[in-house]
């Protein structure tokens, strides 16, 4: 192995510490950081062994659809959490394919992290939210729903979509986003009690 293809390899596994600690940083699941160091340090040795481009692709392929298919089967996943999933994937693959074009890859492991600190900044649109909230009170109507939603979450309703409209029980479950007003973050603790109205009525 040349000095080279060495050099890669520790600048993929910084890479892969740095995204990994980006992410417990902000997001505090231990579990996740060990699955985003294994996909990378793996993808990497896979591809280093096999060498081949095509070889390769097909295997960057195969693993970007296995991650689709988690993410369809799980509620757990996060979109977000699919993106560095992604983002480790992507940076083991580049280092297992790089030693042609060393500078190449080293610039685009570097993009990768740096695109993934600064889309997922916690000031990066940190006045939008997303939650599903339970309404005591069966709501047919689009336009009272809204008036409703941003009532209670004393919010701006960007959008909603109705998950259960309950005619009998007298129940509506909707899955809302919404931007809050400045200051939404002292708010925040209100709105996460409030997400599930008449739930402990």
């Amino acid at each position: 192995m040349t000095a080279i293809a060495l050099l890669i390899i520790a600048v993929d596994l910084i890479a892969a510490i740095a995204l990994s600690t980006l992410y417990y940083v902000r997001h505090r699941r231990r579990d996740l950081v060990v699955a985003y160091l294994g996909v990378n340090v793996g993808v990497l040795a896979v591809a280093t062994m096999l060498g081949s481009a095509e070889v390769a692709l097909g295997l960057g392929l195969g693993l970007f659809g296995v991650l689709s298919i988690i993410r369809l089967r799980s509620s757990e996943i996060s979109q977000r959490e699919v993106s560095y999933y992604f983002s480790a994937l992507a940076t083991g693959l580049i280092a297992g394919l790089g030693e042609a074009s060393p500078w190449v890859a080293i610039g685009l492991i570097a993009l990768v992290v740096a695109v993934m600190w600064a889309a997922d900044h916690p000031r990066l649109l940190s006045r939008s939210r997303h939650q599903v909230v339970r309404l005591d009170r069966a709501i047919p109507d689009e336009a009272a729903l809204r008036a409703e939603l941003e009532g209670r979450l004393r919010a701006e309703v960007t959008a909603f979509t109705v998950q259960e409209l309950d005619l009998v029980n007298d129940i509506t479950v909707v899955d809302v986003r919404f931007r809050t007003a400045a200051g939404g973050h002292r708010a925040e603790a209100g709105t996460r009690a409030r997400q599930r109205i008449g739930a402990g009525a």
